[in-house]
C-alpha cells in the first residue's frame, strides 16, 4: 500500500484500512524500539503495549467511531462476561479485533524479528452467526523487496505445496507437549518461532506448512492472522475441527489449526490421535464465526 496520510485513512475501505493501521502501529513500534533500546526488557515491553493500543484505538475513534473495539490492553479485555451483562461489543455490528503487539518477548530482544501487529474487523450482519471479514498482520521488523514493512492481508496468494516432511510452527519458548508427539507422529519437522501471528504468516507464505496450538489464546491473538489466512485459502478451526468463533461473551479461545488445506484431515486425525484434551469451550452466548 502507498504512503497514505492521516486525512486520507477515513476514505479507506476497511481491508486497506486495516493495513494502514497495522502500518501506522509497526512504525511507531519500530521507532520506539530503535529509541529505547533492549536494556530492560520489560520497560520495552510495557511501553510498547502502550503505545501501540493509545495508537491504534485513537485511530479508530477518529475513523471508525460507530464501531466497538476488543483489544487485548484493555482493563477487561480477559473478563469472560456471564449471563445478564453486556459490554458495548456484544451489542454492536462491527467490532475491531486487535493485539497492539503480539510477541512482546520477541520484541524486546535485540535482533529478533517474529513479533507483529494483529488488526481484524468482525462484523455481525456478514454472516448467520457472524464474520471477519477484513484483516491484517504487520510484521515491521520485517521488510518487502522494496524495503517496506511486510503487511500481509486477505488477498495473498496460496502458496505451492513443497515436497518433504511436514513443516509445523511451534512455539519457540512453551510448544504445547502435544506437539511433540504430533511431530512424531507425523515424521513432521518442527519450526520454533515467536509471534502466533508470525507463525500463521508462516503457513500464509509457504514457510511452513502448518500452526498448531492448545493451551491458552484470546481473540485477539487469532483473529486477523486467521482472516489473512483464510483468505489465502487455507484451513483454519479448533484442533478439533469445530469453527473458529469471535466476538464471543468469553474472549478466550484456546486452541488454533491452521494449514494446507490438503493437509487439514490429516493433522486433525493425528491430532486426534495424540489423545489431547480438547480446551474447555469457551462460553457461546454472543454470536461469532469465521471469514466470511
Amino acid at each position: 500500500m502507498r504512503l497514505v496520510t492521516e486525512d486520507e485513512a477515513g476514505r479507506l475501505d476497511d481491508q486497506q484500512f486495516a493495513q494502514w493501521l497495522a502500518g501506522r502501529a509497526g512504525e511507531a513500534l519500530t521507532a520506539l524500539r530503535d529509541r529505547q533500546g533492549f536494556a530492560d526488557p520489560k520497560a520495552l515491553k510495557d511501553a510498547g503495549d502502550r503505545a501501540s493500543h493509545e495508537l491504534m484505538t485513537a485511530a479508530l475513534a477518529r475513523w471508525r467511531p460507530a464501531d466497538a473495539v476488543l483489544s487485548e490492553e484493555e482493563a477487561d479485555s480477559r473478563r469472560a462476561w456471564a449471563d445478564g451483562e453486556r459490554a458495548p461489543r456484544h451489542d454492536a455490528d462491527r467490532v475491531w479485533i486487535i493485539d497492539p503487539l503480539d510477541g512482546t518477548r520477541e520484541f524486546s530482544e535485540a535482533g529478533r524479528d517474529d513479533w507483529a501487529v494483529h488488526v481484524a474487523l468482525w462484523q455481525r450482519s456478514a454472516a448467520p452467526d457472524g464474520a471477519l471479514v477484513a484483516g491484517a498482520v504487520g510484521m515491521p521488523a520485517r521488510t518487502t523487496v522494496d524495503g517496506d514493512q511486510l503487511i500481509l492481508g486477505t488477498g495473498c496468494p496460496t502458496p505451492k505445496a513443497v515436497e518433504g516432511p511436514i513443516r509445523i510452527a511451534v512455539s519457540r519458548s512453551r510448544p504445547p507437549a502435544f506437539v511433540g508427539e504430533l511431530v512424531e507422529l507425523l515424521g513432521a519437522q518442527a519450526v520454533p518461532m515467536g509471534s502466533a501471528g508470525v507463525k500463521v504468516c508462516a503457513v500464509v507464505t509457504g514457510e511452513v506448512d502448518a500452526y498448531v496450538h492448545a493451551g491458552g489464546q484470546y481473540e485477539w491473538d487469532s483473529a486477523a492472522p486467521v482472516a489473512v489466512a483464510l483468505g489465502a485459502g487455507m484451513h483454519a478451526s479448533r484442533i478439533d475441527g469445530s469453527p473458529l468463533r469471535y466476538n464471543r461473551a468469553d474472549p478466550r479461545l484456546p486452541d488454533l489449526l491452521v494449514c494446507r488445506p490438503e493437509l487439514a484431515d490429516r493433522l486433525l486425525d493425528a491430532i486426534a490421535r495424540t489423545g489431547v484434551e480438547m480446551p474447555a469451550s469457551t462460553v457461546t452466548d454472543t454470536p461469532g464465526g469465521a471469514f466470511g
